[in-house]
């Protein structure tokens, strides 16, 4: 599923237009993004959360080469699927 997809089946549930489920996957995206910029986690219970975590620098390999190479350290996001997620796949 994709994006338009994920569109279609949000107006398609919720009774509302296309443009109106587009806006609210954008909201959604936004505040999920703005909270994790903040360093904050988001969390929704049953489904899942996300969180930042801090990659530290290391080293590593061109795989072509075999030269050891840099790789700086990061922030990364995280997600774990909450039980009823979890459950419902499995």
């Amino acid at each position: 599923m994709n994006k338009s997809d994920l569109i279609d089946a949000m107006a398609a549930d919720a009774g509302i237009t296309k443009a109106a489920a587009k806006k609210a996957l954008e909201s959604f995206c936004g505040n999920v993004e703005g909270a994790l910029k903040k360093g904050n986690r988001v969390s929704l219970v049953g489904f899942g959360s996300w969180s930042v975590s801090k990659r530290s620098a290391r080293e590593g390999r061109n795989p072509q080469t075999g030269k050891t190479i840099k790789i700086a350290a990061k922030n990364v996001v995280k997600f774990k699927a909450g039980s009823e997620l979890s459950n419902s796949v499995n």
